[in-house]
């Protein structure tokens, strides 16, 4: 490899002082990183300099160079378009690369079909159908669809007519009437349509008109005593009234100024957009870049950028940025061609624009905040469990096991497994235990459960492989010293601790097999993740135990005798336990769970079959 770096050195040499773009290969051919250059010959020798000038980020890159191209333009902007083709088709993994590849949405009504409708899509088609926007985010498109279906009560299902008229029965929307429920054949293509241009209006900001046709078709169904079809009217026009007010359509032009601000967290680095329309806030964007550093900074903005607008098609008249790029005037220009018009890109520094941008950084600090603290509670609650209970180290890798059973019959055990105190449900197992048959015992159960998941471990299956940072056991001591004694029986030295609850079945600590145990009630952070993972083995438990009950259950000779419901069923499997049992049970017995007549419906229907052979179910 060091051979071939000197080669790329020397290669450097030949290379022009002319714009342009490079473009660096891995040793498989790949594409692994695009840039452009204003002079390409002294861009790209920086690369195969001393890494003590380059980011973390860029020796990795430089270690995988294992041939470079390039191309050259006339002019620096010309190279920063086609580099921006390049890396949207490349997508090269060295580059700062977007993850949202959605432009900004716009709003489709299909005015082309004899029933239209409203939807959001990315980019407008050239068809018959009608556009509107661009709008800011999906949020502001979905939020204009939703306030028009429900104030011209449009569907909202997905249904087409006139194919599926009379097809099926009007869902609940046309119950609650919201809905004129076209898939009844009551609604005329043409009065559907009507109500339709009724929403084309709202979002062309025709309203003033609309809601004056309304009003006075209140105002004549009030003097005609026609007050129910009146105040439907009136609650149309409130609906749009607030449409108005909260939607901000637009309509030709798009937003007057955006705010870019890009902060730098310890892990990631995070952009926010800020839209502004007449003056004031609409919306807000932001866009989180993994593992960017400080020295990356420059280029994560830059990048943003090009890639933001290039993506959605539709540039503000004004750009404003919280610290300058490398490339400034050329990604300007870039702007102004994307946008069809002057585009000016400024970094302020004082006055009203400035106090705009420290409000888009003051959000891009808050979203990265609310990531890494999340991050950080995780770490810092597994240190602080490790540190309780005497642990060399955080425990990482977490596994717990409770025991489910109903009315002492179809006894599951469950395995859930958290890793970096987060849930990794892909290694959850479920255990059909088989010493259930000899009666209920927990102990035996829990046993049982942890001797096959260590065996299969010791047999090299990759699905209980590696062991975990520790056990946990729903149950107190008893439970935990069973866990402990299959432990050693496998020479497994991973501690084991059970997860003991108080008298209102909350967590109350954890406790040791030799008779520790450790209160976490004080311990916030630990409290919580303790409570989440015996909450969600349990959850696990008895979710499988019940789907065992439910194939159990379907199909019972209870459901063929007079009088037996779903609710006496299960009254009578929680009392009996079995099928065998409520058929070997007395007149007096069966009585004391349902009434008399239906025990004696009950006793009739059994004295007149044979015994049947019970059938165990098969372990899942």
């Amino acid at each position: 490899m060091r051979e071939r770096f000197e080669e790329l050195k020397s290669k450097v040499l030949s290379l022009p002082y002319e714009p342009g773009v490079y473009i660096m290969k891995n040793r498989d051919g790949q594409v692994i990183y695009v840039g452009k250059a204003k002079a390409l010959k002294n861009r790209v020798s920086q690369y195969f300099q001393s890494d003590s000038r380059h980011s973390p980020k860029t020796i990795r890159m430089v270690s995988n160079i294992w041939d470079f191209d390039i191309i050259v333009t006339e002019t620096e902007f010309e190279a920063l378009v086609l580099e921006n083709q390049m890396i949207k088709k490349y997508k090269p993994k060295y580059n700062i690369l977007l993850k949202d590849d959605k432009g900004y949405p716009f709003i489709k009504v299909t005015t082309s079909k004899p029933f239209p409708s409203f939807s959001i899509v990315s980019k407008p088609a050239h068809d018959a159908d009608r556009y509107f926007g661009p709008y800011t985010s999906r949020r502001a498109a979905y939020h204009a669809i939703d306030t028009i279906n429900e104030a011209l009560k449009l569907k909202t299902c997905r249904r087409v007519f006139p194919r599926d008229i009379g097809k099926a029965r009007p869902c609940l929307n046309q119950h609650l009437g919201r809905c004129m429920a076209p898939c009844t054949g009551q609604v005329s293509a043409e009065e559907y349509a009507a109500r339709v241009q009724e929403g084309i209006s709202l979002l062309e900001g025709n309203d003033k008109a609309l809601l004056d046709e309304l009003t006075a078709r209140m105002d004549e169904a009030a003097e005609e005593l026609r007050f129910e079809q009146a105040a439907l009217l009136r609650d149309r026009i409130r609906a749009i009234r607030a449409l108005g007010e909260k939607q901000k359509v637009v309509a030709g032009a798009f937003a007057e100024l955006d705010a870019v601000a890009y902060v730098q967290g310890q892990t990631r680095g995070c952009v926010v957009v800020l839209h502004y329309l007449a003056g004031n806030l609409h919306d807000k964007e932001f866009t989180l870049l993994d593992g960017v550093t400080a020295a990356d900074a420059g280029e994560a903005l830059g990048a943003f950028l090009k890639q933001y607008y290039a993506l959605r098609s539709a540039v503000p008249r004004t750009v404003l940025l919280s610290s300058p790029i490398d490339e400034m005037e050329g990604v300007g220009e870039f702007l102004t061609s994307i946008a069809g018009r002057k585009v000016e890109l400024a970094v302020p520094q004082r006055g009203r624009r400035h106090d705009i941008i420290r409000l888009a950084e003051k959000n891009a600090r808050e979203e990265i905040l609310r990531v890494e603290t999340s991050q950080e509670r995780r770490v810092k609650s597994l240190e602080l469990l490790g540190q309780m209970t005497g642990m060399d180290e955080a425990p990482s890798l977490l596994e717990a096991y409770d025991i489910s059973n109903f009315a002492g019959q179809d006894t599951v055990g469950s395995m859930v497994v958290f890793e970096d105190a987060k849930p990794a449900r892909s290694r959850y197992r479920k255990f059909r235990i088989e010493t259930a048959a000899q009666g209920q015992d927990d102990y035996a159960s829990m046993a049982e459960m942890l001797t096959r998941r260590l065996q299969r471990w010791k047999d090299g299956d990759e699905k209980f492989c590696p062991l975990p940072s520790a056990f946990l056991i729903d149950g107190g001591l008893g439970h935990v010293r069973t866990a402990q004694r299959v432990l050693d029986q496998f020479g497994v030295t991973t501690p084991c601790f059970g997860m003991v609850k108080d008298d209102h079945h909350r967590t109350r600590g954890l406790v040791a097999p030799d008779g520790r145990e450790f209160g976490i009630s004080t311990v916030p952070a630990v409290f919580a993740l303790i409570g989440r993972i015996q909450e969600e083995v349990h959850r696990f438990a008895i979710t499988y135990n019940r789907a065992l009950g439910a194939k159990k259950v379907r199909g019972s000779s209870l459901d063929k005798i007079e009088g037996v419901g779903e609710k006496r069923r299960s009254d009578l499997l929680r009392h009996f336990g079995t099928i065998e049992n409520i058929r070997a049970a007395s007149l007096e017995e069966l009585a004391r769970v349902v009434p008399r007549t239906v025990a004696e419906h009950i006793r009739a229907y059994y004295d007149e079959k044979k015994p049947v052979r019970r059938q165990n179910d098969a372990e899942e």
